[in-house]
């Protein structure tokens, strides 16, 4: 008999991402194969998210298709924020799972399969507040850029979010086994790192801060581009935003989450900050890196939100000059303070969706003006993967994070070219190659 395979799903963040490439590894290690499809996989592992109930929902309808895929002796297990959550509901609603195992158990990964495999089901969901996996070594899933979480867990507790519960208390990394990392990702033929934590601006080893991680990553021989994600406005001190304009290889990229433009919304969502804090906050960025780009989080239809509220959201995103904006509508989390809110707060579905669409039309008709004056310009762009539409097409991103698409081949994965823009859909780019720069080299 060969070696037992093992496939895994991942759904959610980043840092689920990140969590997925450890689990692929420490199995790896242990002697199981990494393949690219269920089928017939010994194990099959599914990485959840918890930060809205449709991830779940997708997640449960997931676990039952790929039950076709098992076969007699298969294992399948369900890891993460939702297996955090829900532990033991998660084996009663899956009969086919045997293992729920939360973000800090990874460590009995290989026991808990092998018991798996022969028969039993087991959860374990414990907390622990020193476990950053520094022994792992990581299955990566890009060779382009690497994500390294730098810290764990977070103590902010907005009112509408689950992370607490499902990753813990804030914890960090050593900054030396961080740098350590990345200087291993540049031996494997990687120049792109992303810092990786819930509000990653806040991280602190006891000696370090984020102003320091920054430039002792940004100082790593043969690291061309350090990006990070997600921070918090509250974190922005001076020194960490000097850090990020005095380094050369930090991009002029921040995901500054802002969830509402109302101090009164703000305020219900625990989020320590007012509007005027976080206009301020992006003033103090900009003033220190005038072609930053700026993209955001913002959530609409959270209890209470009256139409004047919703309105300043709507004037805040247009004083701002967002990128781009991830925005949902609020999905309730039991165990959350939001789910305690008075019922008559509710806002109806209806509302939230029509307030949905016009936020996503003003960040987007914003974009497409300001993405139109950029056609002639030229930007150095990393080639991260071929597109998934068009013929003979790469999808590579500049410094400040724009999407741009080039002709070109597998080839030219990892090189760093100068482009052209020639052409915007709105929210991404079309460029020509004026011209090519050598990769640098790749190992293996």
């Amino acid at each position: 008999m060969g070696q037992p395979t093992v496939y895994i799903e991942t759904y959610g963040c980043q840092m689920n991402v990140s969590d997925s490439e450890l689990m692929l590894g420490k199995l790896a290690s242990a002697g199981y194969t990494p393949v690219d499809g269920p089928e017939g996989a010994d194990v099959i592992l599914v990485n959840t998210c918890a930060i809205r109930d449709h991830a779940e929902q997708r997640v449960i309808g997931r676990l039952g298709e790929l039950k076709r895929h098992m076969r007699k002796g298969s294992v399948m297990g369900v890891t993460g924020c939702m297996a955090q959550r829900l532990g033991p509901q998660l084996l009663e609603k899956a009969k086919h799972v045997s293992l729920v195992i939360g973000p800090d158990g990874y460590r009995a990964l290989p026991q808990l399969v092998e018991s798996a495999r022969h028969g039993e089901r087991a959860i374990l969901t414990s907390f622990d507040l020193e476990e950053h996996y520094e022994d792992f070594t990581p299955r990566r899933f890009d060779r382009v850029k690497a994500w390294i979480p730098v810290q764990r867990g977070c103590d902010y507790r907005c009112t509408y979010c689950i992370v607490p519960t499902t990753r813990g208390s804030e914890r960090s990394r050593r900054l030396d086994d961080v740098v350590r990392e990345t200087a291993g990702v540049v031996a494997e033929g990687m120049s792109e790192v992303v810092l990786l934590g819930q509000t990653v601006n806040s991280y602190n080893d006891g000696t370090h801060d984020f102003a320091d991680l920054l430039r002792a990553v940004g100082s790593v021989d043969g690291i061309r581009r350090v990006r990070y994600t997600s921070p918090h406005p509250n974190d922005f001190s001076e020194r960490v935003i000097q850090a990020m304009a005095e380094v050369p290889t930090v991009c002029e990229h921040v995901h500054l989450p802002m969830q509402s433009g109302s101090s009164r919304m703000l305020k219900r969502m625990l989020r320590r900050y007012t509007r005027e804090g976080y206009l301020q906050c992006v003033e103090r960025i900009r003033a220190a890196i005038p072609n930053v780009s700026l993209t955001t989080d913002i959530i609409v239809g959270f209890p209470g939100e009256t139409d004047e509220e919703f309105e300043e959201t709507l004037s805040a995103v247009r004083e701002v000059g967002f990128m781009d904006a991830f925005t949902f509508i609020f999905s309730p989390r039991d165990g959350t303070p939001a789910t305690r809110l008075p019922a008559e707060l509710s806002v109806p579905a209806e509302v939230a969706g029509e307030r949905l669409q016009r936020l996503v039309e003003t960040v987007r008709s914003a974009t497409r003006e300001r993405n139109m004056t950029l056609l002639g310009t030229r930007h150095e762009v990393l080639v991260e993967r071929e597109a998934k539409r068009g013929e003979a097409m790469l999808m590579s991103r500049t410094r400040d994070f724009k999407t741009v698409l080039v002709p070109g081949d597998a080839t030219m994965l990892g090189q760093y070219l100068t482009v052209e823009i020639t052409g915007t859909t709105g929210s991404t780019f079309t460029g020509s190659v004026v011209r090519e720069r050598q990769p640098l080299p790749m190992a293996g």
